[in-house]
């Protein structure tokens, strides 16, 4: 059974469905740690007062909104926990739209919802229910301490909740300033029939294992070349100085590959788009729904994010 990182309740009316969030996407790419080229240690990071350039303690940070130019409100601990939404632990359906009502920009990060051992029938219920009229439920739901749009849709035998990004973040298109070059030419039949052509030429069905990430595959197999030759650093932490440590020689191939790439992925097959849990992720589409949603406004100057 896949852990769940969240779990919960669907409303449904008066319906609760227990569901368990699980993440859809994996975290993929190459991880580059800094060390310190002199002496191979790892490299941290600072708290760094920008004026001063000092490094400075966490007891003297605290937490502003830029309201002007300069010009700062600041907010306590207490403050920015008592504006966080009210974590209800459940998904609350508010609404059923058509999936492709919802616009592409808005999506975010897929998620699975598995079902509880006492929700199974009332999960195929709402399952089947929105594969029979096409639509897909829009709710609220709190994840941590974050309140999210999103939307609940099905996939052949599950249940799907994609993440979706509060209209107001995303941006119009007249953000673009298209203008009369683009919006308004002038195509003759024979360059639309040639292009028309090559899309019918260039068209094939979605063959997701043939689509990698080949900066990572490089990347790992240069790796992969470079321990086989010997070239590994140790940054483990011992008694030996750093003119020792330095000067050492490789005795035990096999004992420092093991212990230099310990807790380091395998390179992995995947799309180059993005997405993880908490990283950077992608969204995979699929199945008897896909989503899109409507616009959100903000009046406030700049957006905060505390927590």
């Amino acid at each position: 059974m896949p852990r769940s990182i969240w779990k919960g309740a669907i409303s449904f009316g008066l319906v609760h469905i227990p569901v368990g969030l699980v993440s859809a996407t994996s975290s993929q790419g190459v991880n580059f740690d800094w060390l310190d080229k002199r002496s191979m240690d790892p490299v941290g990071y600072k708290r760094i007062n920008k004026a001063t350039g000092e490094e400075i303690d966490r007891e003297n940070i605290v937490k502003g909104v830029e309201y002007e130019r300069g010009q700062y409100v600041v907010l306590n601990d207490d403050e920015i926990r008592a504006a966080h939404p009210k974590a209800t632990q459940t998904i609350d359906i508010f609404a059923f739209v058509e999936s492709s009502e919802i616009p592409l920009p808005n999506i975010e990060k897929p998620y699975f919802l598995a079902p509880d051992k006492r929700g199974e029938k009332v999960y195929a219920l709402l399952r089947e229910t929105l594969v029979k009229t096409g639509k897909v439920a829009l709710a609220n739901v709190v994840v941590r301490t974050r309140q999210q749009l999103a939307a609940l849709m099905p996939l052949d035998d599950a249940l799907m909740l994609v993440m979706l990004r509060w209209p107001s973040e995303v941006r119009g298109l007249d953000y673009l300033d298209l203008t009369d070059a683009v919006k308004d030419v002038k195509l003759s039949k024979g360059e639309l029939d040639m292009a028309t052509r090559l899309v019918d030429d260039m068209t094939t069905s979605w063959q997701p294992e043939e689509y990698r990430d080949n900066f990572q595959d490089r990347i790992m197999e240069l790796v992969e070349e470079k321990a086989e030759n010997g070239e590994i650093e140790s940054v483990d932490k011992d008694e030996t100085g750093p003119e020792e440590r330095r000067a050492s020689n490789v005795t035990d191939l096999t004992e420092l590959l093991k212990r230099s790439l310990a807790g380091k992925p395998a390179a992995k097959g995947g799309k180059s788009s993005g997405s993880s849990d908490d990283s950077k992720g992608g969204g995979k589409s699929g199945g008897k729904s896909a989503a899109k949603p409507a616009a959100k406004t903000s009046s406030t100057r700049k957006k905060a994010s505390g927590g």
